[in-house]
């Protein structure tokens, strides 16, 4: 439309608007391209989720069935697929709570919901012993900056730019995507952002961190110590689909510049919770416990919408407001899932298969990285893997187009993933994919590479 404002830069994930969208919805069904118009008639559009890229009749285990019969290996899943898709054992604890009790009203409780609270603080890191449900992550997001208000007496906060915590005006408020914050102010008053620990990408020390003190630390408690009445610092413990690590002894700086203001730590593990980083939640990887953490995604199986928000008893200072009190929060249908979920992650070990598998799609990664001039980077913790793509490894020139094609390719070949920021290819399979489906999506990747970007003799 004429005159309309310039989209935001591409952040969270993929908006399925490029050019080359033409050419894959061409190769459709023709009940497949109906369906697609169907959709778009019937629902509002908002990027990253209009228009769909294609339509799905299943998704089971690694792998997702479109309607043409197309089978695609899933890399993407919403962050939610820990256990893959239709655990067996999931859906049949679900179908068992269905059949005992399929709701239970918010003025009671529950053995399903107070056996998952249980467990989960059990796995929990440092102080964190009490909790509460909510049917998303971004809820539970909402929930946790509440708790902070009413334990600090203050309500401001401190965040990264480029970070997710949901999509409410709460949540996008304090995260830094302007997919999400544009044209839509004024947002919640008092939301601080500082520069997020990149490695690759840091603005304030190009050549990147060796010898640089960790500025994205003391640049942050800068902002603490000027503003003088932070509540909270909210952030991931790494930024998830770009898959940034902060360097050694960031985590712990930052703890212990909270400590010194007054503020609380607040830590967004919506998507790296449970195994996906090789350690059941992501920040034990980094030395410093937060006061609050949220979990979701994963928690309810990958099938029942669940989160939680768990939290130091020193924090439960609630108790004569609304915290949440959401319509779901003790569901005890997603909380069988929930249950389920955890049994299958301390069985299985999920958590250590992650990581063992992390370690060998990581080294493979790397060799492409050495292979491939456009790959400007690979890095991962656990199945949380990035490949950053460039047009110049020295200027760092973002390749966009080249990781649409690379996408395409690999769509084509029967692999499905997320670019991230325009030039970052997201890879977060299953914690229960085979080695062999593991090996197949990499190479499958790297053929698309070789496509887009050929290496060079």
């Amino acid at each position: 439309m004429a005159g309309q404002p310039p989209a935001p830069p591409p952040g969270e994930g993929d908006a399925n608007a490029s050019p080359r969208r033409a050419a894959w919805r061409a190769g459709l069904s023709e009940k497949t391209r109906k369906l697609l118009d169907r959709d778009e008639k019937a629902f509002l559009r908002q990027s990253l989720s209009t228009p769909c890229l294609d339509a799905l009749t299943g998704c089971r285990g690694s792998t997702l069935t479109t309607l043409d019969g197309r089978e695609l290996l899933d890399f993407h899943g919403n962050s939610l697929h820990q256990a893959g898709h239709a655990h067996p054992e999931i859906v049949a604890a679900i179908k068992a709570q269905l059949d005992a009790m399929a709701f239970c009203p918010r003025r009671f409780t529950n053995e399903p919901a107070v056996r998952l609270a249980e467990e989960l603080v059990a796995l929990a890191p440092g102080r964190l012993r009490k909790v509460l449900f909510a049917p998303g992550g971004t809820l539970a997001v909402g929930m946790a900056l509440k708790i902070a208000r009413l334990a600090t007496g203050r309500f401001k906060t401190v965040s990264m730019w480029d970070a997710f915590h949901g999509a409410s005006l709460d949540a996008c408020s304090v995260g830094g995507e302007a997919l999400f914050r544009s044209r839509i102010g004024p947002l919640l008053p008092g939301g601080e952002h500082v520069p997020p620990p990149d490695p690759y990408r840091c603005v304030l020390n190009p050549r990147g961190c060796d010898g640089c003190g960790l500025a994205c630390a003391r640049y942050l408690e800068y902002v603490l110590e000027k503003e003088g009445d932070v509540g909270a610092v909210v952030a991931e413990p790494l930024r998830c689909t770009t898959v940034n690590i902060p360097p050694p002894g960031y985590w712990p700086a930052v703890r212990a510049a909270c400590d010194r203001h007054g503020a609380l730590l607040i830590l967004d593990e919506t998507a790296t919770c449970l195994g996906r980083t090789g350690r059941v939640f992501a920040c034990q990887h980094f030395g410093a416990d937060p006061d609050l953490l949220v979990c979701g995604k994963g928690l309810g199986g990958g099938i029942m919408p669940l989160a939680a928000v768990l939290a130091d008893p020193a924090l439960d200072v609630g108790a004569a407001v609304a915290l949440g009190h959401y319509t779901h929060e003790k569901n005890p249908t997603a909380c069988a899932a929930g249950l389920a979920m955890l049994g299958i992650l301390a069985r299985d070990d999920l958590p250590g298969r992650a990581a063992r598998l992390g370690t060998k799609a990581l080294a493979r990664l790397t060799g492409l990285a050495a292979r491939f001039p456009c790959v400007g980077e690979a890095r991962g913790l656990g199945l949380s893997l990035a490949v950053e793509l460039v047009r110049d490894r020295r200027t760092k020139e973002k390749a966009s187009d080249e990781a649409d094609a690379v996408l395409y390719q690999c769509l084509e070949a029967g692999l499905a993933f997320k670019t991230s920021h325009g030039n970052v290819l997201t890879l977060t399979p299953p914690l229960t994919i085979s080695e062999t489906d593991l090996d197949r999506a990499l190479d499958i990747l790297e053929g698309a590479l070789a496509l887009v970007c050929p290496p060079k003799e």
